[in-house]
């Protein structure tokens, strides 16, 4: 078997044993389930019936507070509307103090219900709730009350009551703002003023004139700057000339004749010769070379004239190269001159510019100034303006949707829903103490408690409500039960010899008598020849089975010298018979613990197959210990459900301690229409008993017969 199949089967197993305290506790359960269902309709019939209105509103964000700059403040935008914290603000706005004695004094409450002012309001607190409606703006006040007009007034005046309220406060707000923005306005404007007078002085001080928008000039007059600036311009220019001129000479000074000739020839100068010369030169060398190629030998005129021209022509640029020079030379001493006077004229005119920007700069910060001041100023008084316009306007931050009406059913209490809870709460109370007294419940509940506890085999389980065998008519299907009881006897004596069985129980009321007298019957039916003494001296029970009479029995013949066929007698049933208890005596136990009542258990042990001696129980008194040392073996009935298993142990150990030998425990007395588990082994003997028609098996047994034969009979006694 796997693992899961094993969880499953444990599962199960806890299921069933649950499901058995529910059908063994339900009495309990439904004791527990009526009680809290009375009470939940006594309690559901004795309140008082409430009515509810309700107002539904419409609550939008506060009007923006203004600041000094007309601004909105950024706590009462209206992203705030839509988020939990505002709501729950509100509610608590509605219910607030302030909001609330105005209900009280508009529908003067206190007269009304008598109540001091505090205790209305404290009441008002309880009764009056606000929610939400999910997914919109819209707040629902709601009001409960025993009186339907009253529930409706109140929700009405707490819908203007808080609307009021909310007014009153946005109305001081506004009124702060609109004091606080005209009082900045006027503020704004001796700024202004102040601006105006900075911006005048500096015009009269340094003697601007104002064109219009950015456009100035002073008086001194707008040439005195342009020169300045013509100055720096020039000197500028001179001074690139002189460097330009003195690059030119030094590259002069460092050309070889024919390097400088092209250098001077690339010169824009006036009077430069060279530079028309120069391609002429060039060309008559190109036509030396050419007459050369042609033949012409050195000695040709032709030849010798044109070399004439090229060293004429040589010596003009020479000439032309050395005047360059001195000209270059010229101009770089004209622009060193006027470099200097112009560098003077500079360094005089950059103060004087100077100062003017100064001037002009203090003029356009006054100016920036003046005119951002009265910008502010325009723009805060059209604030102003438009705040004041607003405020005479009609405030529509709250809007009441649903007006309040009379509710004509009350809403609490809700029978059904209490009754209901009432059923549910009885139900879980039930099994919940069912459990905890089948947790408190350490009596014997089932066969693994009996085997657990005392070591010792459960002989047969009878059920609950069964009677005398053999006053009823037929084949009754309860004896198979004790055809059990027999069969397990015989198998779990150790010796055969041992015949004698005493039965003794924990407690009264146990069924042990009609255990005995059953058994007594099922063996006699069987073919044993069986005694039955009623040994319990204290409230003998057997002759009441048999309407036999008790004054002559077991007391007699150990008192006295009463023969044993005295007090031994014949039943109607065939194979049984029976010795009753006889006067009571003073001393019971003395009486059984003599040698006497030794003789006897060994002589009925010789003259009959089975005998069973019924005793009290044995934790009430000593008797069952007596008795238990006396017989061969002893057998405890244990009422299903009734006496705790410690109790169990004790009479275990007190058998045990006077000698005696357990064979094993009858279970009695189980209901098994409660106790499922015991099904198995009774819900065979209707199946198997025999019909009503089948007539008993009379005649004795092979192993009655086998007994019989085995050991001598005393037959006069028969």
């Amino acid at each position: 078997m796997t693992p899961n199949s094993n969880q499953n089967s444990e599962a199960a197993l806890h299921a069933v044993d649950y499901w058995q305290v529910i059908k063994n506790r339900y009495g309990v359960i439904l004791l527990t389930l009526m009680l809290v269902f009375m009470t939940a309709a006594v309690i559901t019939y004795v309140m008082p019936k409430k009515y509810e209105s309700f107002a539904t509103i419409e609550i939008k964000p506060r009007s923006p507070v203004l600041t000094p700059l007309g601004q909105m403040n950024s706590e009462s935008s209206g992203s705030q509307r839509m988020t939990p914290q505002f709501f729950a603000t509100e509610f608590e706005k509605i219910k607030s103090r302030n909001a609330l004695l105005k209900v009280v004094d508009r529908l003067e409450l206190t007269n009304k219900w008598g109540q001091d002012r505090e205790v209305v309001l404290r009441v008002l607190k309880g009764i009056i709730n606000t929610q939400n409606i999910r997914g919109t703006d819209l707040i629902q006040i709601r009001v409960r009350h025993t009186n339907k007009e009253d529930a409706r007034d109140i929700a009405t005046e707490a819908a203007r009551a808080y609307r009021d309220y909310r007014i009153e406060t946005e109305g001081r707000f506004a009124e702060r703002g609109l004091v606080e923005l005209a009082k900045a306005v006027r503020n704004q404007k001796d700024k202004v003023e102040d601006r105006r007078k900075v911006l005048s002085t500096i015009v009269r001080t340094k003697d601007i004139i104002y064109t219009g928008e950015d456009s100035f000039y002073r008086n001194t007059g707008m040439e005195d700057d342009r020169g300045a600036n013509s100055a720096v311009q020039v000197y500028h220019e001179l001074e690139q000339e002189k460097l330009q001129l003195e690059s030119q000479i030094q590259s002069l000074l460092k050309f070889d004749s024919d390097q400088l000739m092209n250098y001077a020839a690339g010169l824009n100068l006036p009077e430069n010769i060279i530079k028309n010369l120069l391609p002429q030169y060039m060309e008559a060398v190109r036509m030396l070379d050419t007459f050369k190629t042609q033949g012409l030998g050195d000695r040709h005129p032709t030849v010798q004239a044109q070399a004439q021209n090229i060293e004429n022509m040589k010596r003009q640029l020479d000439e032309g190269v050395v005047n360059l020079r001195e000209t270059l030379q010229a101009q770089l001493d004209l622009a060193t001159a006027r470099l200097a006077k112009v560098e003077v004229m500079k360094d005089e005119r950059r103060v004087d510019a100077i100062q003017r920007g100064l001037d002009a700069q203090d003029y356009v910060d006054a100016k920036r100034e003046f005119e951002s001041a009265q910008a502010l100023l325009q723009q805060m008084e059209l604030k102003l303006v438009s705040e004041e316009i607003t405020d005479k306007m009609p405030d529509e931050s709250i809007v009441v949707h649903d007006d309040p009406v009379i509710s004509q059913n009350p809403v609490s209490p809700n029978v059904t829903m209490n009754l209901v809870l009432g059923a549910v709460v009885g139900l879980i109370f039930g099994v919940g103490i069912a459990f905890f007294l089948e947790y408190l419940d350490t009596s014997v509940k089932s066969l693994e408690d009996v085997e657990r506890y005392l070591q010792v085999p459960v002989l047969a389980v009878i059920r609950k409500d069964v009677g005398v065998l053999h006053k009823q008519s037929g084949m009754s299907p309860d004896a198979e039960a004790y055809r059990i009881l027999r069969t397990n006897i015989e198998f779990n004596r150790k010796n055969p010899e041992d015949n004698a069985i005493t039965v003794v129980s924990g407690g009264a009321g146990e069924g042990k008598s009609t255990t005995l007298v059953n058994l007594a019957y099922i063996c006699a039916q069987g073919g044993y020849t069986t005694l039955m003494i009623d040994a319990d001296l204290r409230r003998p029970r057997l002759h009441t089975f048999f309407d036999i009479n008790n004054s002559v029995g077991l007391t007699n013949y150990l008192t006295t010298e009463l023969m044993l066929e005295d007090v031994i007698l014949q039943t109607p049933v065939d194979n049984l018979y029976f010795m009753p208890s006889g006067i009571l005596p003073a001393d019971a136990a003395g009486i059984l613990n003599s040698r006497r009542m030794s003789e006897l258990i060994q002589d009925v042990k010789q003259r009959f197959d089975l005998v069973l001696v019924d005793s009290p129980p044995i934790l009430g008194v000593s008797d069952a210990s007596v008795l238990a040392s006396e017989v061969d073996l002893t057998m405890i009935v244990v009422q299903h459900r009734k006496l705790p298993r410690n109790m169990l142990l004790r009479v275990k150990q007190a058998v045990e301690n006077v000698g005696g030998d357990v064979i094993g425990v009858v279970l009695n007395n189980v209901d098994v229409r409660s106790d499922s588990q015991y099904q198995y082994y009774t819900s065979y003997y209707t199946y198997y008993a025999p019909a009503e028609s089948q007539a008993p098996v009379s005649q004795p047994t092979a192993l009655k017969q086998s007994a019989a034969a085995a050991r001598p009979k005393d037959t006069e006694l028969y």
